[in-house]
């Protein structure tokens, strides 16, 4: 399953936001430095959807603010 996901760094907290199937608005308290914002918007989704960090893989987007991220 793929998903697309907006991304906002530097947000006053973390939230995530479904907008759609498969689509989320994802706001992240972390800078996009070196990965940071990523690794946590993995970690909020983890949580979210109640599955292992593992599971979710970034195939695009890696330094954009849209994202798509595949769920094994």
């Amino acid at each position: 399953m793929k998903i697309t996901v907006k991304v906002k760094p530097n947000a006053r907290g973390n939230s995530i936001k479904e907008t759609g199937l498969n689509t989320y608005d994802i706001r992240v308290s972390v800078p996009p430095e070196k990965g940071k914002a990523n690794e946590k918007v993995i970690e909020l989704l983890a949580k979210f959807l109640k599955i292992p960090k593992s599971a979710i893989n970034l195939r695009s987007g890696s330094t954009s603010r849209n994202k798509i991220f595949e769920i094994k």
